[in-house]
């Protein structure tokens, strides 16, 4: 969220491949916060080495009493540390990572634009529709039935539904509504056409 839409690829009719770049969004920002914490993460790094190393040492001579036991303590416990920034630095990473990969917004499925709200230059935040998809090129019909139309339909069953004109069309009953409205008591079958 937050980054402006720096490409909008397809437009509404425009058939789309699943995983098809759909639109970009502005990256630089992503892409420098990303070398940031690639470069923290290689200090982390250093850091642990430079820990584990002085751990080391404080453990060989831990009972020569060349080292106090609060200063052997202080070596193990900054090893401790530096791992833990060290995973750290790595979940930063993959974050910034993720991050990046979301500036190509995807084609989720095979299928036709049937709408679009992006546009060049918008700034997007999180959760706002740029496209709808007919996914599989499938349409549905909605039919508003009565409860008791409803209770003689079936998944499976097949339809013949009539146009304005002389043709019909076929479909499948896909699913039914698992409620009814309360104020109409009329509930929905799903049909694919």
């Amino acid at each position: 969220g937050g980054l402006r839409l720096a490409e909008v690829l397809v437009n509404v009719g425009d058939k789309v491949q699943k995983g098809q770049v759909l639109a970009r969004l502005q990256s630089e920002t992503v892409e420098a916060e990303l070398a940031q914490t690639r470069a923290a993460l290689a200090e982390a790094e250093a850091s642990l080495a430079e820990a584990r190393a002085n751990a080391a040492r404080a453990r060989q001579v831990e009972g020569s009493g060349a080292l106090s036991a609060q200063q052997i303590a202080q070596y193990l416990t900054a090893e401790t540390t530096a791992q833990a920034r060290l995973e750290s630095a790595k979940a930063r990473l993959t974050s910034e990572q993720l991050r990046l990969a979301q500036t190509r917004i995807l084609a989720p499925d095979d299928g036709t634009i049937s709408a679009r709200s992006a546009t060049l230059g918008a700034v997007v935040q999180p959760g706002t529709e740029l496209y709808r998809l007919i996914r599989r090129d499938r349409l549905e019909w909605r039919a508003e039935l009565t409860a008791a139309d409803l209770a003689q339909i079936k998944p499976g069953m097949t339809v013949s539904l009539s146009t304005t004109g002389p043709r019909k069309l076929a479909g499948k009953v896909r699913m039914l509504a698992p409620t009814l409205d309360p104020q109409t008591r009329n509930g929905i079958a799903y049909v694919d056409v």
